[in-house]
């Protein structure tokens, strides 16, 4: 959605680089070409006024004139410029004291509230809690089915008395909800309410009378991204007629300019809550402004990476792979296997990729990439036989022949695959000395220590000061390289000499012509 605004700031701040004193011109200049792509992209005009003056007081003070590298200031102040607008930090669902939780959802339609109601309750759902969704949109034909069916999907109970198309007391409804989830022990109740095409009279009213019957914790505006300013005035309305505590922001994979997204939380003064990037059910994240900002600006986001990493792998399948590594054990292709499935949850490999800094710059060849390529891997290692997913040197040139038959590929693709699986066994095993695991080392001799085992020599590692068993450091996350600037955009700027952006050859996920 964001990938005009992100060309047009990357090409605005390309142009700075290597200027050692950036003058008044170069200011006004540079505040000129983003106050322009703001607007291009469909930004609310008093948002890029308020946004371009603080952009302009920050640029002319002594953080900037007084920096080693001013160019790379004003990209870290047009960062936190960003990260201000789009609502500084992520804010968490309010719940309540005493369950249920009541979260009602508001929105025009066609904006994806129901759909958004699926969504919401699946994740809660995954964070421990008994969601209850009530269909009290009896408004538009199907749309308690619909709500049935995603809460099938997403495993939580569908609470619809009455069966909608016109028929039916939404208000009632929504007040008989409260008191079933009580009944069912359910601790959060999520009320998916009716639209219209656009703000009317009839629709805020309903809206209201469900408010006052049900008195939410969180009354969550859905907002549809690709809609543009009309999204903003619609945020608007709702907020006066009916009070909303909260934004969703749903269709962000679509490629509008997103100025809705970046206007809405300055505009209406509530927080964006979550963010709706597909169609899916897990297609759904917890709104991160500083991430947001920094994939804005062409940084990648590494954190978003990491917990969709983190929830495609599940918790036996990191602990068998750790023990193989912590054994010694050799890596086979039923592991490959299970890690190319997983990755494969984490969604489109382009979108991933696209997380990675620098990874603008790459946009034309990630809109190539296909997903095809994964599943003709998946296909060749299938075709094999258990004995040759644990030890593929015994697959000779017959049995290359009849994997590729079975795979609907050629003997070239299953020679690729072996070869590439063979570059991986060779770094899996050299993970075991980087992480102070047992490997083989040639024996030293230390004339202060001659115990087996002891410091210096080649037998069992002894437990190294501030390490963890199997000799992980301690003391967090590792930091950035000397030289290594996350600000910086596109190419190897700011990476330290000698270090360059690794060379990815895309060409085997190209799509079939």
């Amino acid at each position: 959605m964001f990938d005009t605004l992100s060309d047009r700031l990357t090409g605005i701040f390309a142009k700075l680089k290597g200027k050692g004193r950036l003058t008044d011109a170069d200011i006004d200049a540079t505040a000129r070409e983003i106050r322009l792509a703001l607007l291009e992209a469909d930004v609310a005009l008093p948002v890029v006024k308020a946004f371009i003056a603080r952009l302009k007081e920050r640029a002319r003070g002594a953080e900037v004139h007084g920096a080693l590298n001013p160019a790379q200031q004003v990209i870290k102040i047009v960062h936190e410029e960003l990260v201000g607008v789009l609502g500084g930090e992520a804010r968490r669902l309010q719940f309540a004291k005493h369950p249920p939780t009541v979260i009602m959802l508001a929105g025009l339609q066609g904006s994806g509230k129901t759909t958004l109601a699926g969504k919401l309750a699946r994740h809660l759902k995954g964070l421990g809690h008994q969601p209850l969704l009530v269909a009290c949109d009896l408004q538009r034909p199907n749309a308690v089915n619909q709500l049935q069916v995603l809460g099938g999907r997403a495993g939580v109970e569908v609470y619809a008395p009455q069966p909608g198309n016109g028929v039916g007391d939404p208000v009632q409804v929504a007040k008989d909800s409260i008191e079933h989830a009580r009944r069912a022990m359910r601790d959060i109740v999520i009320v998916d309410t009716a639209g219209r095409l656009g703000i009317d009279t009839e629709m805020m009213r309903q809206a209201a009378d469900i408010r006052d019957a049900v008195q939410p914790d969180e009354v969550i505006f859905v907002i549809d991204a690709m809609v543009g300013q009309d999204a903003v005035a619609t945020a608007e309305a709702f907020r006066d007629g009916v009070g909303i505590t909260g934004v969703v922001l749903s269709k962000l994979d679509g490629d509008a300019r997103g100025g809705a997204a970046l206007s809405v939380r300055e505009v209406t003064g509530s927080p964006i809550l979550f963010a709706s990037t597909g169609e899916k059910l897990e297609d759904f994240d917890v709104f991160h402004p500083d991430r947001m900002a920094s994939r804005i600006l062409g940084m990648g986001d590494m954190l978003t990476l990491i917990e969709q990493a983190e929830s495609a792998f599940d918790a036996d399948q990191k602990e068998k792979m750790a023990a193989k590594l912590m054994g010694g054990q050799t890596f086979t292709l039923d592991d490959f296997l299970d890690q190319l499935i997983a990755v494969r949850r984490m969604g489109p490999i382009s979108n991933l990729l696209g997380m990675l800094p620098g990874m603008g710059q790459m946009k034309d060849q990630l809109a190539e990439l296909d997903d095809k390529h994964f599943d003709k891997v998946t296909a060749i290692i299938r075709s094999m036989t258990p004995g040759e997913r644990e030890e593929p040197k015994i697959i000779n040139g017959s049995r290359r022949l009849r994997i590729a038959n079975g795979s609907g590929v050629t003997v070239m693709d299953v020679n690729q695959l072996l070869n590439r699986f063979a570059d991986a066994q060779k770094m899996m095993k050299q993970m075991g000395p980087m992480m102070g695991l047992p490997g083989r080392r040639k024996a030293t001799k230390s004339p202060k220590n001659k115990r087996k085992g002891g410091k210096g020599s080649g037998g069992r590692p002894g437990k190294a000061a501030g390490a963890l068993p199997g000799g992980l450091p301690t003391g967090g996350m590792p930091q950035l390289p000397p030289g290594l600037d996350p600000t910086a955009l596109g190419g190897n700027q700011g990476l330290p000499p000698g270090m360059k952006l690794p060379n990815l050859d895309f060409s085997k996920f190209k799509r079939d012509k």
